[in-house]
């Protein structure tokens, strides 16, 4: 029975961890709806994340929005899971945004970061700088 599991996928789990937590500190100064267009072929997906200062919900449905980011499902989730900057992957041309940027930008602050280069380096060299 125990192999019946669901497993959710990055992007899923992002939107549902969003809309349980019904409130986010790092959006407190913000205000408006973000729609998140996830494709995969000629399959698509619409996330709507509306936020009034702070509280946030999301829903899997079509509106309006104040900002669109529109990419394919692949890249999006590999931002959900940290792998990806969503600013970096819009600078590349792999995302794309209309509407309100500053709305992005505050969005941004919900994915997790990616790792930089050599972080964990200077942890695993606990003898120092080799000469």
């Amino acid at each position: 029975m125990g192999d019946t599991v669901t497993e959710t996928d990055a992007a899923t789990g992002f939107f549902e961890q969003l809309a349980r937590r019904g409130h986010e500190p790092l959006l407190a100064k913000a205000r408006g709806t973000v729609a998140v267009e996830l494709t995969n072929g000629a399959e698509g997906e619409r996330w709507l994340v509306t936020i009034k200062r702070g509280a946030v919900n999301v829903v899997r449905s079509t509106g309006d929005a104040d900002c669109t980011l529109r990419a394919a499902r692949d890249l999006f989730e590999r931002i959900a899971a940290g792998e990806v900057n969503a600013v970096a992957a819009f600078l590349r041309g792999e995302v794309a945004v209309a509407g309100d940027w500053n709305l992005l930008v505050l969005f941004q602050r919900l994915f997790p970061s990616p790792p930089r280069p050599g972080a964990a380096e200077p942890d695993t060299a606990a003898g120092g700088p080799s000469r």
